[in-house]
């Protein structure tokens, strides 16, 4: 069930990102930095024009101090216990997101999996992921004051509230007049992952029953 529900995640968050690419406009520089796949901190600074921005030295030192101040969770206890001294670098390092870039502006893409549409949740859901990458933000600001950095949470596979989602279009320079194909497009392909989801489950317990491993996750 894991596997079908991180394809399905795949699935959505790729044809979304690939459809805010073809439908912005004309005039915009903003430029998709990881049009094929999430990446995580490690992977990004290993590209040149990223040790632009800031040297991986000088990002490390400023994230060290910030990483220590967020809570260890608990699918993370394993690996603080395993190596608690390497573990904040990894963690940090690992971090995974996409990237736009124009200019001295960097927007970090996050692509949440929450499923309720009521606009409280939807702030729950923002607050989690600026926690999630606060420390990104904060020491790309303190390591390159000159560049922006700001964090945009969008695509959320079950919940499209749609002036939420209009909005994060507009700030992605997506032409007006394909908003409405754009959310169009996303909404049938959340639904058939859903649907794709939901059949994977119901094999899953004809095969195991309820009890079966990984019958909920």
């Amino acid at each position: 069930m894991a596997t079908t529900i991180t394809a399905a995640h795949h699935f959505i968050w790729r044809d979304w990102y690939a459809s805010i690419q073809t439908a912005q406009t004309p005039t915009s520089k903003l430029r998709f930095v990881t049009p094929e796949t999430e990446s995580n901190m490690n992977t990004l600074w290993q590209k040149e024009e990223f040790k632009q921005i800031c040297s991986r030295e000088s990002l490390m030192e400023k994230a060290a101090d910030i990483e220590k101040t967020i809570v260890v969770k608990e699918h993370e206890r394993a690996q603080y216990d395993f190596d608690s001294t390497m573990f904040y670098e990894n963690r940090f390092w690992n971090r995974r997101h996409s990237n736009y870039k124009y200019h001295r502006t960097l927007y970090i893409l996050v692509f949440k999996r929450s499923f309720d549409r009521n606009k409280d949740f939807l702030r729950v859901k923002e607050d989690e992921a600026n926690e999630q990458h606060r420390n990104i933000i904060e020491a790309l600001r303190v390591a390159a004051p000159e560049w922006t950095f700001e964090q945009i949470v969008a695509g959320r596979r079950g919940a499209v509230v749609e002036d939420d989602f209009y909005n994060k279009l507009e700030k992605l320079n997506v032409q007006a007049g394909k908003k409405d194909k754009i959310l169009l497009a996303h909404v049938q392909r959340i639904c058939k992952a859903h649907d794709t989801v939901m059949r994977s489950y119901y094999r899953h317990w004809q095969i195991h029953g309820s009890s079966g491993a990984d019958a909920t996750t």
